[in-house]
């Protein structure tokens, strides 16, 4: 990688001794984001092989990470599995199709709780069940160990602490 700048080229230099770490860091980006992508297409396979139409993948990893909890939306993002409008819009979307109760709360009419009806209790579980198939290969078709995952989770974690530093703090 060139580090050095270049008569009229405007874009940032890199540290010299940051040069090492960012193609690293730049591929840790493109890897997570491609596994999610990746994850998704996984759902999609499994419930397209058994006929499953109505769900999406992103829909039915919201029904996984909701369970067997009673939540508000805004739980659900505050906890870190979504971002944004899509979930406002899958939710309406779930409850719609009678995956999702929902409930007005007495105290607050802002406040929406929602949890998961037996519909949306049988996609949880599919999605589990897959998860539970693939564990059976980790280890030995991809060579992940416990302690690997340890080291990895970790990692993720400290990224996704910086990255939550960086925007409240506006480092």
């Amino acid at each position: 990688m060139n580090t050095q700048l270049v008569v009229g080229d405007k874009r940032p230099t890199v540290d010299p001794k940051h040069v090492n770490i960012k193609g690293r860091y730049l591929e840790s980006l493109t890897l997570i984001e491609r596994l999610h992508r990746r994850l998704l297409d996984v759902i999609k396979d499994d419930f397209e092989r058994t006929g499953e139409k109505e769900v999406n993948p992103v829909q039915a990893l919201l029904l996984f990470n909701i369970s067997d909890a009673e939540m508000t939306a805004g739980e659900l993002k505050t906890r870190g599995h979504y971002q944004g409008s899509n979930v406002s819009y899958n939710l309406k979307k779930l409850v719609e199709q009678g995956y999702v109760n929902h409930e007005r709360s007495n105290s607050d009419k802002r406040s929406v709780r929602i949890s998961l009806t037996d519909k949306g209790e049988n996609i949880r579980n599919r999605v589990d069940a897959l998860y539970n198939r693939q564990l059976s290969a980790i280890e030995q078709v991809v060579g992940l160990s416990t302690d690997e995952f340890d080291k990895l989770n970790k990692a993720l974690a400290r990224l996704e602490r910086y990255w939550t530093d960086q925007i409240l703090y506006r480092l």
